[in-house]
């Protein structure tokens, strides 16, 4: 198929207008679910990016010895516990139980210890079950959940890694194979595939598009959780996921530009919270 690249007026055309008369909301209701000992700042990224990226409520699950530093880092975080250091069963039900039943859209795995892969299965069939537009990123991403989302309109960000993980196989550094591998899972499974790296590869396996970024500043950790936060922002706005995925991706690259455009090669994941604005004014529209 013929992949399109990504350009600013395709963009726009798959982020709907924000309602002048909507409500607190609205605007979409996230569930951020991330986090362990060592890597306590990845769900605290993607909460912060859904919010700047124009969600209205995030809900950011982490384990219980994150709580009190996530709630500390900004007071725009609404903090939920998670009873145990790791994904478990018994955490994941009592996690349902506590989480707003009408979500919009959720993305997990960033920094995620999973102790139990069918916790995991669980977690995901039951917010499926909800109707919630779902990302999955980083430790989620095991061929275990391949069966639960297949044909589900679930998006999947993986890096190479991560890819070959979740698939079998690496994906190669040339763009045109690359592309092709990404098409061929993505239709394979049902789901759409954000495969990120200098080129962002977004494909459903209908239809495919490329953002190319070339930024040396972002292999610095923490970009990836930032796009997880916007996809999964992006997906409250568009039900479509490889429109979602696909403008995701493009408001992180500019973000990252800009912020690369300010500090050279010097930037940290922080810096593209604050340009993630600037990134979205060219879309804002209010009716």
């Amino acid at each position: 198929m013929l992949a399109k690249i990504l350009q600013a007026v395709t963009v726009k055309s798959f982020i709907p207008a924000r309602k002048a008369l909507s409500r607190k909301g609205d605007n979409g209701k996230i569930l951020v679910l991330g986090g362990n000992y060592l890597y306590h700042g990845a769900p605290i990224l993607s909460s912060l990016a859904a919010l700047r990226t124009g969600a209205d409520l995030v809900y950011t699950c982490v384990p219980k010895i994150n709580v009190m530093a996530t709630r500390s880092f900004s007071p725009n975080l609404i903090v939920v516990p998670l009873v145990d250091v790791k994904l478990t069963r018994g955490s994941v039900q009592k996690l349902l139980g506590i989480i707003p039943k009408e979500l919009d859209s959720a993305t997990m795995g960033m920094g995620l210890g999973i102790q139990d892969r069918e916790a995991l299965k669980i977690l995901v069939s039951s917010l499926l079950d909800r109707a919630v537009m779902i990302s999955l990123d980083a430790s989620c991403l095991v061929p275990e959940i391949i069966p639960i989302i297949k044909d589900k309109k679930v998006t999947v960000t993986p890096h190479a890694g991560e890819f070959r993980r979740l698939f079998g196989e690496l994906p190669p550094d040339s763009i045109k194979p690359r592309t092709a591998l990404v098409e061929k899972h993505a239709k394979e499974n049902g789901i759409t595939i954000l495969l990120k790296g200098p080129t962002d590869v977004i494909s459903d396996g209908k239809q495919t598009y490329l953002n190319p970024k070339n930024l040396a500043a972002m292999t610095v950790g923490g970009t990836g959780d930032v796009l997880s936060g916007v996809v999964a922002s992006m997906l409250c706005k568009n039900k479509d996921p490889v429109k979602a995925a696909s403008a995701a991706a493009f408001v992180n690259g500019k973000a990252g530009y800009l912020a690369q455009k300010k500090y050279g090669l010097h930037i940290v994941a922080t810096d593209l919270l604050d340009f993630i604005p600037s990134a979205m004014k060219p879309f804002d529209k209010v009716k």
